[in-house]
């Protein structure tokens, strides 16, 4: 990590602590976390917004593995239902 000195008024100072407090979070790590959801709401240097990049790249890991697995059987869609519930009947069965 890199060091970063920076001064806040009275009143930020007393809100942050406040909300660290609440979420039992250091300061530091409350105004890391501020600064990366403001990094993922704003532009990169490309003018795409990082949030957008990140949306495309988990779409693109999804679509990778499209394909990849098979449940063995040639219904699924049409039985879904079915196929849920016995799934949900044996998980708790095996409590």
């Amino acid at each position: 990590m890199v060091p970063a000195q920076i001064q806040l008024t009275e009143t930020q100072a007393r809100i942050l602590k406040r909300i660290a407090s609440e979420k039992e979070i250091s300061v530091a790590e409350l105004i890391r976390r501020s600064i990366d959801d403001m990094i993922r709401h704003s532009k990169d240097i490309d003018g795409v917004k990082q949030h957008d990049a990140e949306r495309e790249e988990r779409r693109r890991r999804a679509l990778s593995v499209v394909g990849a697995f098979s449940s063995g059987v040639d219904d699924l869609s049409v039985n879904h239902d079915q196929y849920l519930a016995e799934a949900y009947a044996n998980a708790a069965g095996d409590e």
